[in-house]
């Protein structure tokens, strides 16, 4: 599918649908610049996901909440808890870089981050950039950044609850406390959720095939979690920030080799903003992040993937001019892995060639308005311990043809360095991999009426040097290329009453030379549509979600096909109090029976209550 058929395909959208609602313009987002800046402002394309997203919904995790959102694709591996892939724009899952209150997080192993594990009763917002962001972040950047802020509270001390509980024997609960007054902000939380779930892999004998084995039992998931933050703004402007979240979860699961598994997910971070001058603000980030793992068979100990990230960056924001800004920031970051095989006691079985690495970034930004116009420059140098230096830059251009709308175009370079895995997996990694790298080009558009606002947004990536097993050299290595060719349409409205927001993806993911030339990428679906309605009836809340996704193949040769699918999700809230709601979800209606990887099963009709105190 070329992209003249996809805007051919968007011509058929009902014009009266082009819109949304108009309180998005005001929401500040801060990836996608690291600089605060409104939604209108912004020249990437952004959605934010509020905390009030989040209680309306009634979702369970992270994964909830992205999936069918615009441009995002997830693959899970059998239920809450499960592996969890996330797919920005057709590129790879470890094309996304993932950020926790701007601390970068994820496995330096496999390259991904436990989206599965993260609680969302801690969350407060989550910003989804779309779109390459090497530029400004570096590594991993290809597809865009999906950025979560934590809870961070201010005004007055105010306590939270809720509990919960339904299908699957799933039982949940959060408790917590915020406030902070005029200047001063903290929240702590804790939060806790357990199921006894179901049989994650339908299996097969073959180690080749999923899960390698059959094991038709119930395959359950505990996490506990908490949260702080604190801060305070002072009188001469500075500003210091504590953040602390801290995730560990118990995991069961179908394999040959491992089924069980204990994890932790942490994030400690400190940050303190000053400013030497009037047009000058620096900011100082210290950090480290943490993705530990122990994997056990049938009880029995098998291995230990540890990681650390430890981050330090200086942000020095200048306004040099009326609209007018600079932004020149330096990255330390240093990735570490302990892995290990206790049953011989000695760190031998799994263990890395190399077990650290460092890479300094350096990064400039310049934006601009003039009139109607709108420009965006940065440029980034990186330089790894590993695989040397690579230079990241992108350029974006939006004009306003009218007060209503807008026209944005864009061009930006990113890369992805080979994880641990990749690089020193015995038997496995390749020491002599290069990064991969893309090229992407951008064209939006998007207006305001009296009825909302619209936007299309039509996309061009190519990937070189993609990483993939070769089997010729029982390795890694850079073999293959892709190119992706997208269109997304944000719409919403209000009807009759009701806020109605839609979401559509068409997307053409294709690979480029090679073995499997002209093939589809995984995993991802070439059609993907969302549509939320919700309206308020005096104490009363009713709303619906429908998320349908096109067929989509499992496998490089795509040899294996999962079929497309449609869910319907319920949801309803009663206010009992003014602090105090209950609330009904009831998910996959019609118990659609339907897979995001092959032969890993995902969850039928599910009913869900939950008692929520929230102040006002």
């Amino acid at each position: 599918m070329r992209l003249k058929t996809l805007a051919l395909a968007m011509a058929g959208l009902p014009a009266a649908a082009l819109a949304a609602d108009a309180a998005i313009l005001d929401e500040i987002v801060v990836t996608a610049t690291r600089t605060a800046q409104t939604a209108d402002e912004t020249l990437a394309s952004v959605t934010v996901i509020t905390r009030k997203d989040i209680e309306r919904s009634q979702a369970q995790s992270v994964q909830d909440l992205l999936r069918g959102l615009p441009g995002v694709s997830v693959a899970n591996s059998g239920g809450l808890g499960k592996a969890t892939s996330v797919f920005l724009r057709g590129t790879e899952s470890d094309h996304v870089l993932v950020l926790i209150d701007g601390v970068k997080v994820g496995s330096a192993t496999s390259g991904q981050a436990a989206f599965q594990d993260l609680p969302v009763e801690q969350i407060e917002r989550i910003e989804v950039v779309r779109g390459p962001r090497s530029s400004l972040y570096g590594s991993e950047a290809i597809g865009g950044v999906i950025q979560i802020f934590t809870r961070k509270g201010g005004g007055a001390t105010k306590p939270h609850f809720s509990l919960g509980g339904g299908s699957y024997k799933t039982w949940q609960g959060s408790a917590g406390l915020t406030g902070g007054g005029e200047q001063g902000w903290f929240s702590l939380g804790v939060s806790g959720i357990d199921t006894a779930g179901f049989n994650a892999c339908k299996g097969s004998p073959s180690w080749k095939i999923s899960c390698g084995v059959i094991e038709p039992d119930r395959d359950g998931y505990r996490n506990v979690s908490g949260s702080l933050r604190a801060g305070y703004r002072f009188d001469n402007g500075a500003e210091a920030d504590f953040h602390w979240l801290r995730a560990r979860a118990d995991n069961e699961y179908d394999g040959s080799f491992v089924n069980a598994s204990e994890s932790v997910q942490q994030v400690l971070g400190g940050r303190l903003g000053i400013s030497p001058a009037e047009a000058w603000r620096a900011t100082l980030l210290l950090a480290r992040s943490r993705d530990d793992s122990d994997n056990f068979k049938d009880g029995v100990f098998k291995s230990r993937f540890n990681t650390r990230r430890d981050t330090a960056s200086l942000q020095n924001d200048f306004t040099v001019a009326a609209g007018q800004f600079v932004t020149v920031g330096l990255d330390v970051q240093r990735d570490s892995v302990e892995s290990g095989d206790l049953e011989s006691w000695t760190p031998g079985f799994q263990t890395y060639a190399r077990t650290s690495r460092d890479n300094n970034g350096l990064f400039v930004q310049y934006r601009a308005g003039f009139g109607a116009q709108d420009v965006q420059l940065s440029l980034r140098r990186d330089d790894n311990e590993q695989f040397g230096g690579h230079t990241t830059g992108s350029a974006a251009w939006g004009y306003a043809l009218s007060q209503t709308l807008r026209l944005i175009a864009s061009y930006g370079t990113a890369f992805k360095a080979p994880t641990f895995n990749e690089l020193y997996f015995p038997d496995y990694g390749n020491p002599n991999l290069g990064p991969e790298e893309s090229q992407s080009l951008e064209l939006g558009l998007s207006g305001r009426s009296v009825l909302g606002q619209w936007s299309l947004n039509a996309f061009q990536t190519r990937v070189d040097n993609l990483i993939a097993y070769d089997s010729a050299t029982r390795a890694t290595a850079n073999v293959d290329e892709a190119r992706i060719l997208g269109l997304e349409a944000v719409v919403a409205t209000q009807i009759l009453g009701w806020d109605a927001k839609a979401g559509m993806t068409l997307l053409d993911p294709e690979q480029e030379g090679g073995k499997y030339d002209g093939k589809t990428l995984p995993r991802r679906a070439k059609q993907a549509l969302r549509l939320d309605a919700d309206r308020a009836i005096g104490a009363y809340s009713l709303g619906a979600t429908v998320r349908a996704e096109g067929r989509r193949y499992d496998d490089l040769a795509n040899a294996t096909r999962l079929g497309g699918y449609a869910v319907v999700d319920l949801r309803a809230e009663h206010a009992l109090a003014r602090d105090w709601r209950l609330q009904g979800r009831i998910e996959n209606l019609f118990d659609k029976d339907y897979e995001t990887a092959h032969l890993y099963n995902q969850p039928g009709r599910s009913l869900f209550v939950t008692l929520r105190y929230q102040p006002r």
